[in-house]
């Protein structure tokens, strides 16, 4: 099979999951079982890290939210990062894109 044709056999889910799973691998301190999903606001996306289930992680997490804004910008993922405990809202971050 050509690389073409594996390029076209791939779902948008599936190429949002290879993304979700390369910015998983640039921020390796995320815990592994913080939640990271993408969903729309308004007209925009936003990466979603929830710490339901690991709680404790969350203001560390916070403290590094540059880095994550700088991965999230190289890999164009989204316009901001939510940080969430289930449905409430605790921190947002949005990524400062460069007008060319």
């Amino acid at each position: 099979m050509s690389e073409e044709s594996l390029f076209y056999n791939y779902s948008s889910n599936q190429f949002e999951q290879v993304a979700i799973d390369r910015f998983r691998l640039l921020v390796n301190f995320l815990p592994l079982n913080c939640k990271i999903f993408r969903e729309p606001w308004d007209s925009s996306t936003v990466l979603c890290l929830d710490f339901r289930a690991c709680p404790y992680f969350l203001e560390i997490t916070k403290e590094r939210s540059d880095l994550l804004l700088n991965v999230v910008k190289d890999l164009g993922l989204a316009k901001s990062i939510i940080f969430r405990l289930g449905n409430q809202v605790k921190g947002w971050r949005s990524v400062k894109y460069s007008e060319s």
